[in-house]
């Protein structure tokens, strides 16, 4: 990894900043990769996950709000099969197709029900067959065995797709949305790709994204 170290998220065990890339301490069997806005967290092949950087709202998962400059193990997490992060939230899919996240939830981006930030994952309320994810800054969206996209959290340029621009603290349904199988998300904007290989997207859109 290369770039900002500041928290330590290219856990090579020091802030220093680095031009060529450094190898992550002590980490092993790795198969996927998710950066938040300051930390950063693998997917191992024994289906955990291990993160490190900055930890002041809870974003690595493993209990506590102190900045790991190495990788630690989000507590209590396993049958991980897909990873992704937003600014300071990260959240794993499940075998089982469910969901859970951890970190930053002021705007509901952990799907919880609540605001309050969490240290340890924490299940997205009512959902169920999900087989895709994405997060933008401050949302989460989860693709359905259905086809069909649900989304949580920030919503002021309608980032959700349900017609408003209310927050919303558990998952609602991009309206009149089908076919979707893949995602990406950004700060305040979503899209899908549909399995007519074309592209549907919403929310901001000042930039013309």
């Amino acid at each position: 990894m290369l770039g900002g170290n500041e928290y330590g998220q290219l856990g090579d065990g020091t802030t220093t900043d680095r031009v060529t890339p450094v190898t992550v301490s002590g980490l092993s069997g790795a198969t996927a990769l998710a950066a938040g806005g300051s930390h950063t967290c693998a997917l191992l092949d024994t289906g955990t996950v291990q993160c490190w950087g900055r930890n002041g709202y809870g974003e690595l998962g493993d209990g506590m709000r102190t900045d790991r400059l190495t990788p630690v193990a989000v507590r209590g997490l396993r049958g991980v099969t897909a990873l992704v992060a937003g600014r300071n939230h990260t959240c794993a899919l499940l075998e089982m197709g469910t969901v859970q996240c951890w970190g930053w939830n002021a705007f509901g981006q952990l799907g919880d029900g609540t605001t309050a930030s969490r240290a340890t994952p924490v299940a997205v309320r009512g959902l169920r067959g999900a087989t895709a994810l994405a997060a933008g800054d401050f949302h989460t969206c989860a693709v359905l065995q259905t086809e069909t996209v649900q989304c949580w959290g920030l919503n002021s340029s309608g980032q959700l797709g349900d017609g408003t621009t209310e927050r919303r603290l558990t998952p609602v349904a991009v309206s009149g949305l089908s076919g979707a199988n893949v995602l990406a998300a950004r700060m305040g904007h979503t899209c899908a790709v549909l399995r007519t290989e074309t592209v549907q997207c919403w929310g901001w859109n000042g930039y013309g994204q």
